[in-house]
């Protein structure tokens, strides 16, 4: 990383005209917002400090409903349209709100006003909730360097913690019958159906340019060589499970975010992601020698509540650990290939360093 990091870096998501796609989604959210007559869309505009995969648009829908005059301030996601360049193969919307449904009795979900499976309308399926107010740890530039999270007391970062971990357990109490694709796709053996999907995801990342990343292969190995005796019961995992997807009213939830990642796996998958991220953001401070926040997110403290919570001790903690820091690779090898496709940063010499945390993998697995 060479420039500040303080300062947030620019990533190009997408090319869509903010305004005609309000102005297209103003007749259909007529329906789902059960209004009287036309709907008007107004304050277009994109969200800032967060987002490298999915496009996200938010709006304000003013509508007449039982007589009364309503506005709403909305949030659309899409998948990123072509000029993008998608950091994941595909981006089914219906599954991310069939996961928020069946998490929504036990976690704070964004109000859902519908989804659209079709592409008829905006070129592309599309996913519509309520906003909702707080605010959330920044990725850009990362909540080590500043901000809300990083001026808080011990206590408050503790009590934030302690929450997006009980927002954990919260999810994998949720029923995994309720999302029937996603169950599905676990099969009989939920863990090894997780880690092939990412040996496809990794392949359909160098498919296109043929640059394979040996410290990613190597962990492909590690885990292989050393895989849990016993995964544990799977359950509905949240996938990208980590304080910056959430959006907090003071240092509690209040709306949990960005379920792309979703799937049916064992707990492991979920709670070493939000050690593992923390980790990667603590390196980068340490990197510019700066002290970041290394009290929090811990691996044995998070691990700890979890336990206390649930009453379920999670085996194996390191290897989901290192699981976690090889899913990360893979997803930041593609974003990095994305930023030199938009001229944002240039070709790396070496393949390993299209994986930012490639010294935090190396040390992981010796």
């Amino acid at each position: 990383m060479t420039t500040d990091p303080t300062v947030a870096t620019k990533m190009t998501t997408h090319g869509r005209d903010l305004v005609q796609v309000g102005g297209e989604l103003a007749g259909w959210l007529a329906g789902p917002l059960q209004a009287d007559g036309p709907v008007e869309v107004g304050n277009v505009h994109a969200p800032t400090g967060g987002g490298m995969s999915s496009v996200t648009i938010l709006l304000d829908a003013t509508f007449h409903r039982g007589g009364e005059l309503t506005t709403k301030s909305l949030v659309v996601r899409l998948p990123p349209d072509d000029s993008g360049f998608a950091v994941f193969p595909s981006y089914d919307l219906r599954r991310q709100y069939d996961a928020m449904s069946a998490a929504a009795a036990r976690v704070p979900v964004p109000p859902l006003v519908g989804v659209e499976d079709s592409s008829e309308l905006l070129g592309a399926p599309f996913l519509v909730m309520e906003a909702v107010a707080g605010w959330v740890p920044s990725d850009n530039p990362p909540y080590v360097f500043g901000g809300t999270l990083y001026d808080a007391t011990p206590e408050e970062r503790r009590a934030l913690q302690n929450a997006t971990v009980d927002v954990l357990a919260g999810i994998h109490a949720s029923p995994v019958d309720a999302v029937p694709v996603l169950l599905a796709e676990a099969g009989s053996d939920s863990l090894r159906a997780h880690v092939d999907a990412q040996r496809e995801y990794y392949a359909w990342t160098h498919s296109r340019d043929g640059v394979r990343i040996p410290i990613l292969e190597r962990t492909f190995d590690w885990l292989e060589a050393r895989w849990p005796a016993d995964p544990g019961e799977p359950v509905l995992v949240w996938g990208d499970s980590r304080p910056g997807n959430i959006i907090f009213d003071g240092f509690a939830p209040a709306a949990v975010l960005d379920w792309e990642m979703a799937a049916v796996a064992p707990r492991g998958v979920d709670l070493a992601w939000m050690v593992l991220i923390h980790q990667f953001f603590q390196d980068i401070a340490e990197v510019f020698e700066l002290p970041g926040l290394p009290d929090f997110c811990r691996a044995e403290d998070v691990h700890a509540r979890y336990a206390e919570v649930t009453g379920v001790q999670v085996s194996d903690f390191e290897w989901y650990v290192v699981y976690a820091a090889l899913r990360h690779g893979i997803v930041m090898s593609q974003v990095k290939r994305r930023m030199v496709h938009n001229g944002e940063e240039t070709m790396p010499e070496h393949p390993d360093d299209y994986v930012m945390h490639r010294a935090l993998i190396e040390r992981l697995i010796g």
